[in-house]
């Protein structure tokens, strides 16, 4: 349940009636930039209720945006998404594999106690834990991690992780094969260090506001369910100086016309993703609140592999070849979205798009290729393909899939699409847990670098939702850590890897994202040239 958008209609009483009229004129007038809240609080839409604020229990951004605010890590990105130091103030290593990290001296959890390598030893091994169950276990196995095959597998233990703590400061790290871009990998949520003292004293409880030890530049002070989270300016944060801002609010509203509307009145700062039907206006009347930007963020259907129908490859690749991505970028959405034919965001550092044959085909074709392997797989009027589509609560989302259901429908005649929205939390589950057939996805790269879309299609990784399996597209991806310091050889890798994608169709890349809010003029620090979309809550300020 969200709160439904407040005007100042709503406290106009019959002897203020006049009065109130009048200033809601005038607010009119003034348009989207006032905004009554003067105080030292920025409020930004997150979209949902968050699963979880416990770093190794999460996967989605709407966690991952306050786990931000809450927890740092050895690295942090700048404003245009480059890597720089936090809690660790240098790192090196003469191979890619051994790498040595210097933490700061005055780095502090909120309660005063000193952030020490043991901390960062504890929690790397309580999140590769088997009895953890993180869904992000799998993102140090990406890393090469000594010994992490065999802690997920259940062969090893977890304190055998290849992680050390020299000393207090100094926090080493050995690698099973070179990564030259290891530190890349290091600002995700997943990697950043918990409490251990917290999270043993009150186990699952130790995200609640009255319990929680965090390291970041702010400390969770309340949460409301499905209504607000707010956090305060930790004064133990070693840049706590640097922090502008006394309170951050975070509002879990799905729905973006509603977004939309609690800007106009003045309830929130930044929105989220604006509603494709009012961005034609938004953009022409409020250039000056409108920030663009592109995102290292793929929008996909996730096939369940597993599964009847789409454990048939030619019924995966006829849904691929009948979806119009041209429209469905320019048309149903229209904010700058581009077709996708890569699971990779075009843009990501080091790739090299593959261009698949049947890219370069009119969509006249391309639905009779569709047509006759679906025909091949056994599907006709008498039969038609009947399946599941799940997505999770938002105008967007089922707007996007009643387009696509459409799509098929009339190319195709013989699919009959079941459309299944569900909240947020149930639909992660239901993905986490397999229990769908096809589900909308989306991908935002945890570093700017391939890998990190492509990892998450290995067999048996722990963000492969998809059960998708195949040995040839596994050793490709071990080749490119082969490479070393090559990386036009890695590059090609890559390239041949999403080559192996789209030949098994594993899943279906719709559109690339582009990141378009409303900004209040009042608000400074907001960068639109981060193409990870970070915007930690610290870099920003009331002007």
């Amino acid at each position: 349940m969200t709160t439904k958008p407040r005007t100042l209609a709503l406290f106009c009483t019959l002897a203020f009636l006049a009065a109130c009229g009048q200033s809601e004129t005038a607010d009119k007038q003034k348009g989207l930039s006032e905004n009554p809240n003067t105080g030292n609080t920025i409020t930004r839409n997150n979209t949902a209720e968050p699963q979880s604020l416990d770093p190794h229990q999460i996967t989605g951004i709407p966690e991952i945006n306050i786990i931000r605010d809450l927890f740092e890590g050895l690295v942090q990105t700048d404003e245009k998404g480059g890597i720089q130091p936090a809690i660790a103030k240098s790192w090196e290593s003469k191979d890619n594999k051994t790498w040595l990290f210097h933490l700061r001296e005055d780095a502090k959890w909120s309660n005063g106690e000193p952030v020490s390598a043991e901390d960062f030893v504890y929690s790397w091994r309580r999140l590769v834990d088997p009895k953890t169950g993180s869904p992000y276990a799998s993102y140090l196995q990406a890393a090469k991690v000594a010994n992490i095959d065999d802690i997920i597998a259940g062969k090893k233990s977890p304190d055998t992780l290849g992680i050390k703590a020299l000393d207090a400061h100094t926090f080493e790290v050995t690698l099973d094969a070179p990564v030259p871009y290891f530190p890349k990998l290091l600002f995700h949520a997943a990697t950043k260090p918990v409490p251990k003292k917290a999270v043993e004293q009150f186990g699952n409880k130790w995200t609640q506001p009255e319990n929680m030890v965090n390291n970041g530049a702010y400390k969770l002070s309340k949460w409301v369910v499905n209504e607000r989270i707010e956090l305060v300016k930790n004064p133990q944060y070693y840049d706590a100086a640097a922090v502008k801002t006394d309170k951050i609010v975070h509002l879990p509203i799905s729905s973006q016309s509603e977004d939309v509307a609690r800007y106009q009145a003045g309830e929130i700062d930044i929105t989220d993703a604006l509603p494709p039907e009012q961005y034609a206006k938004i953009k022409s009347e409020h250039a000056n609140e409108l920030k663009t930007s592109p995102m290292l963020c793929t929008y996909y259907l996730e096939l369940n592999n597993s599964k009847t129908p789409f454990n048939d490859v030619r019924v995966r690749k006829a849904l691929s070849l009948a979806l119009d991505r041209n429209t469905l970028a320019e048309k149903v959405l229209g904010r700058g979205e581009e077709p996708a034919y890569n699971y990779t965001r075009v843009g990501t550092a080091g790739f090299v798009p593959n261009v698949p044959e049947w890219s370069r085909w009119d969509y006249a074709r391309r639905v009779e290729e569709a047509k006759k392997l679906l025909q091949e797989a056994g599907y006709s009027e008498a039969k038609p393909l009947t399946f599941s589509y799940l997505y999770n609560t938002s105008e967007q989302h089922k707007k996007i899939a009643v387009a696509i259901a459409s799509m098929w429908k009339q190319a195709l005649g013989n699919v009959d699409v079941k459309l299944e929205n569900q909240e947020w939390k149930t639909y992660t589950d239901s993905r986490r847990n397999g229990n769908y057939q096809l589900a909308r996805a989306s991908w935002c790269g945890d570093y700017n670098e391939p890998s990190t879309f492509l990892n998450t299609l290995r067999s048996g990784h722990s963000s492969n939702r998809a059960k998708y399996s195949n040995p040839a597209y596994d050793a490709l991806l071990d080749q490119t850590l082969q490479a070393g310091t090559d990386d036009n050889t890695r590059s090609k890798l890559y390239t041949e890897a999403e080559a192996v994608i789209d030949k098994d169709t594993a899943i279906i890349p719709t559109h690339g994202f582009v990141n378009s809010r409303l900004v209040k003029e009042r608000i400074g620090g907001y960068s639109t040239e981060d193409v990870l979309n970070e915007l930690p809550s610290k870099r920003l300020f009331v002007k």
